[in-house]
């Protein structure tokens, strides 16, 4: 049965989507083009915003709160913190819609290195939709040799690299690390990183609106949305939902600054795209059908 909290759940993690896919928009309308730069700035106001909600939450608990997650939570956070450079670094020498499709592959990322490192089951689904995914990248690189794309397409591959490392660093040592403070840890690990790099700091004041944009809605509230859907949801849900955000951010691309795919990466995006949800309506279909099997032999032993 479809419950208050699951819709609750399916909300969030729409409005978590519609925050993320703000990115391309504000960076394509960004003067400076520094990668370093926009992370720094990006990273700042995120980390500003996130430390006013642990303050609100936690009050004078809020740096025990901190230092409760431990060295597991610092390496987690040290591995979103990549993921940010990653992200923008990739935005500025690629297509909005590149970068989100092969962001979008992180839940194969991650099956993959927890059969490898953790001897995890990898079901058959995951095979095949990874192997059919695999085809639509290999359709972007090709297009992004011609386009001059491929650093861009490269870096970008990171993040679910990033993603699936730390799902399995989270398994192998059993870690329940509360994620709100990792965002503030990594906000500053990525300041800290990208400081020298940025210097001189050249954003303008529209920059810097555009920025604090970018850190507070697109990646601290697209963040807090997420992890305050991720208890009201099934996996596979929320690996569905998450494809709105390359529909939303391609789309808020291609019709406000312009910007399209060619021919061969948007065919290697539906690509990606379909094995994606092909792959999660599999497994949310398998759960549901587990549920029912369950709560009919509840039902059995109740007579």
């Amino acid at each position: 049965m479809i419950t208050s909290e699951h819709n609750k759940g399916v909300l969030l993690m729409i409005g978590a989507t519609l925050c993320w896919a703000t990115a391309g928009v504000l960076v394509r309308n960004l003067d400076i083009k520094d990668g370093w730069e926009i992370t720094f700035w990006r990273s700042l106001f995120m980390t500003l915003f996130v430390m006013g909600v642990l303050l609100a939450r936690y009050g004078t608990a809020t740096v025990d709160r901190i230092r409760a997650v431990g060295k597991s939570g610092t390496a987690v956070s040290a591995l979103w913190a990549l993921m940010y450079v990653c992200f923008i670094l990739a935005l500025g020498r690629t297509t909005v819609a590149n970068v989100l499709v092969l962001s979008s592959i992180s839940p194969f990322a991650a099956a993959l290195l927890g059969g490898l490192v953790l001897h995890e089951r990898v079901p058959g689904r995951i095979w095949l939709a990874m192997t059919a995914a695999l085809g639509g990248i290999v359709l972007m690189f090709v297009e992004s040799i011609n386009t001059g794309g491929l650093a861009g397409n490269l870096i970008a591959l990171a993040i679910p690299l990033a993603f699936a490392c730390n799902v399995v660093l989270l398994r192998r040592t059993h870690a329940h690390v509360d994620m709100i403070p990792t965002l503030l840890i990594s906000g500053l690990l990525s300041m800290a990183v990208m400081l020298p790099l940025a210097l001189p700091l050249q954003a303008s004041a529209r920059d810097l609106l555009l920025l604090a944009i970018m850190g507070v809605l697109q990646l601290a509230i697209g963040c807090l949305l997420f992890l305050a859907a991720a208890p009201r949801l099934a996996a596979a849900e929320i690996g569905l939902l998450a494809v709105l955000e390359i529909v939303f951010g391609t789309l808020s691309t291609w019709l406000a600054v312009g910007e399209h795919p060619g021919r061969l990466a948007l065919s290697g995006g539906l690509v990606v795209i379909a094995a994606l949800v092909i792959n999660e309506l599999v497994a949310l279909r398998s759960r549901r059908s587990t549920e029912t099997e369950a709560e009919a032999a509840g039902a059995q032993a109740g007579h």
